[in-house]
């Protein structure tokens, strides 16, 4: 590869359209951009086939035109929101299929822990960025997250969004609340049952995300923090956790 030549971007998945299942594009149809890799491991991780390296050699590595030759078939060739996902897609060169898309009049959404600053962050249509709380096993570079923002330089519209499983999880997010009073902050459940992706069937504890969800709820409520909006992992509840949904 010349220098002149675009890098490419490693993708594990494209799918859609179908619903965005969280946060604050909750049932947008939406068409799916997944990438490969990630500087976290997550214990609880649900996308382990876009995260460990031992699914490398599922992943492709994809031009900017292949990629949209994909979106543009899934969705028929009419302009809709485009979710970059992972995995952790800011690790990823995908500034340049994020200006090929804007010219078809699509939309772009990403999602990221807040570890990896890029400059086309500000060309983003919504950035979501979700810190990894304590049942993560992960520790929050604060020095980074806030580099995100400044990325971003106010142009895209952007949330938190953090996943609560125990009392733990459900004090950090009040403390990032805090820290970042001026965003909305979404809370879910976290997912009971991580996905084997060497089975791939899908299953959850339904029960437990069910209990989990009202707990929170009551969390929320009890405090009076109204700022806060839970929401459930509508893609989990339809669908557990099977891949390309």
């Amino acid at each position: 590869m010349t220098r002149s030549e675009p890098r490419s971007i490693r993708i594990s998945e494209i799918f859609g359209p179908t619903i965005q299942g969280e946060g604050m594009l909750m049932g947008l149809p939406t068409v799916f951009v997944r990438t490969g890799g990630c500087d976290y491991r997550c214990a609880w991780c649900d996308s382990l086939h876009a995260v460990d390296n031992r699914f490398r050699g599922d992943w492709q590595a994809m031009s900017v035109e292949e990629i949209w030759g994909q979106v543009r078939t899934l969705s028929g060739g009419r302009p809709l929101m485009v979710s970059l996902s992972g995995g952790n897609p800011a690790i990823q060169p995908l500034g340049p299929l994020i200006e090929r898309g804007h010219r078809e009049g699509y939309t772009f959404a990403l999602e990221t822990q807040g570890s990896v600053a890029q400059d086309w962050f500000s060309t983003l249509d919504t950035l979501v960025l979700s810190p990894k709380p304590p049942s993560s096993q992960m520790s929050t570079d604060w020095s980074s997250f806030e580099a995100c923002l400044t990325a971003a330089q106010g142009r895209p519209l952007t949330s938190l969004k953090l996943v609560v499983f125990d009392d733990n999880d459900y004090v950090y997010a009040r403390n990032v609340a805090a820290r970042f009073s001026h965003l909305p902050i979404y809370l879910q459940p976290g997912n009971h049952t991580p996905p084997s992706p060497d089975v791939g069937d899908g299953h959850v504890d339904m029960d437990g995300v069910i209990q989990r969800m009202e707990w929170l709820v009551d969390k929320v409520t009890h405090d009076q923090w109204f700022e806060a909006r839970v929401l459930p992992q509508l893609h989990v509840l339809l669908w557990g956790n099977k891949r390309g949904v």
